[in-house]
Formats: C-alpha cells, sequence, structure tokens
C-alpha cells in the first residue's frame, strides 16, 4: 500500500486528451500541451484520495492473486 494521497483524473482522461490533441491538430483549439490539460482541469472534477486503514484489505487481494 502506497501511504500518499492521490488524484486521479476521469475514466475518460485518454479520450479527452486524445480529442484536443487532434482538436488542436485541425485548428479547433490552440495552446501548447499544458494549456490543453489546464483546460482539462478546468472541466473535469479531480478528486484527492486519501488512503485509510491499515492496509490489511490491500494485503489479503495481494495473497489471493499471488502478488
Amino acid at each position: 500500500m502506497v501511504d500518499c494521497p492521490s488524484w486521479p483524473g476521469p475514466v475518460e482522461a485518454t479520450a479527452l486528451g486524445n480529442v484536443l490533441v487532434r482538436a488542436r491538430a485541425a485548428g479547433a483549439v490552440g495552446g501548447d500541451l499544458p494549456a490543453l490539460r489546464a483546460q482539462l482541469r478546468q472541466t473535469q472534477r479531480i478528486v484527492r484520495h486519501d488512503p485509510r486503514g491499515d492496509g490489511a484489505a490491500w494485503r489479503a487481494v495481494e495473497r489471493e492473486v499471488g502478488g
């Protein structure tokens, strides 16, 4: 278990990134890669997740899958 917060993006992040890069290539939107990422951050919900518990559930799954 990694004991640090994470900020996972939307499940559609790859598709949204692809659309923005293609739109940029077609001239429909402007900006460099950091600007495109900023645009996604402004339009998508990103929630911080903090680890909790003692990690027993993760260790149990690890034993099940043979990790």
